[in-house]
């Protein structure tokens, strides 16, 4: 049994350290949590000892983490979730609230092999927590109360930013955050290969490159115009964006990016519903 270290704390068990639950980890640490409440398990055991030793967490088996915690954050890989949630539901004691990272896996599917009643909350993160800039969406399971999201936002708050989102969404938060950082990088390794091309030095390149996205993300996020002000104020009549902005139009990449988040949306819908 886990023991909470400090009156009125609760204890977090985190199921699953790889990168984004190692992240998790290293956030609520750096957020001011205590490292005596929290619980770590892995299936690479290596791994895992590593982490317990760099942070002062403890490490236990998947059983003993969830017989003892008030709260369990399972970061498996969907594939493995079936297999987990075998193995710790007997375990789970009355009032702990789960809350699952694992893409496509409902909160429908989550309580049907949890204890009746139990709290679930749907999380679909991003790696952009890496560097604490993460977007997370949370969203509630039937037995989900005020309480229960508010711990949910407090522990995900540590590694980025935090929306409430009707899971109906969640498929297409997973199209548009979720894959999201993997379309940028798409467009910006594009973008320094064009410098390259053009003649100049490939960390140059990337230097222009990284900025540049970085001052629009900022521009975006600290101005809050919309994006198509803000595109127009770069377009001057018959000037060099235009050309540029001409030749992606005629290429059809706007709708290439919606018809290409469609797909990972279907690809969502089709993790959620087994046809893995």
């Amino acid at each position: 049994m886990v023991e909470t270290a400090q009156t009125g704390s609760r204890t977090v068990a985190i199921l699953g350290v790889g990168v984004m639950g190692s992240t998790l980890l290293a956030g609520l640490l750096r957020s001011g949590r205590d490292a005596a409440d929290l619980v770590i398990t892995g299936r690479n055991a290596e791994r895992a000892k590593e982490l317990a030793g760099t942070y002062g967490v403890r490490l236990m088996s998947n059983v003993d983490a969830a017989a003892g915690a008030d709260t369990l954050v399972l970061v498996v890989k969907p594939q493995d979730m079936g297999g987990l949630l075998a193995e710790i539901s007997a375990q789970v004691r009355p009032g702990a609230l789960v809350v699952s990272l694992a893409a496509g896996i409902t909160t429908a599917f989550l309580e049907e092999r949890l204890p009746e009643g139990t709290a679930v909350v749907r999380v679909m993160p991003n790696t952009p927590a890496l560097v604490d800039e993460g977007m997370a969406a949370i969203s509630p399971g039937s037995h989900c109360d005020e309480g229960h999201l508010s711990e949910a936002e407090e522990l995900l708050h540590s590694c980025g930013k935090v929306l409430r989102i009707p899971e109906k969404h969640l498929d297409a938060v997973t199209a548009i955050s979720g894959s999201g950082p993997a379309y940028i990088f798409y467009v910006v390794e594009a973008m320094i290969e064009a410098g390259v091309l053009l003649g100049m030095p490939r960390a140059t390149s990337t230097e222009l490159v990284v900025q540049t996205l970085y001052g629009a993300a900022t521009m975006l996020k600290e101005t809050g115009q919309h994006p198509t002000v803000l595109r127009e104020q770069v377009s001057s009549p018959g000037g060099t964006t235009m050309a540029a902005l001409r030749q992606l139009d005629d290429h059809k990449v706007r709708a290439a990016f919606v018809t290409a988040m469609e797909a990972a949306a279907k690809r969502s819908k089709e993790l959620a519903s087994g046809n893995a």
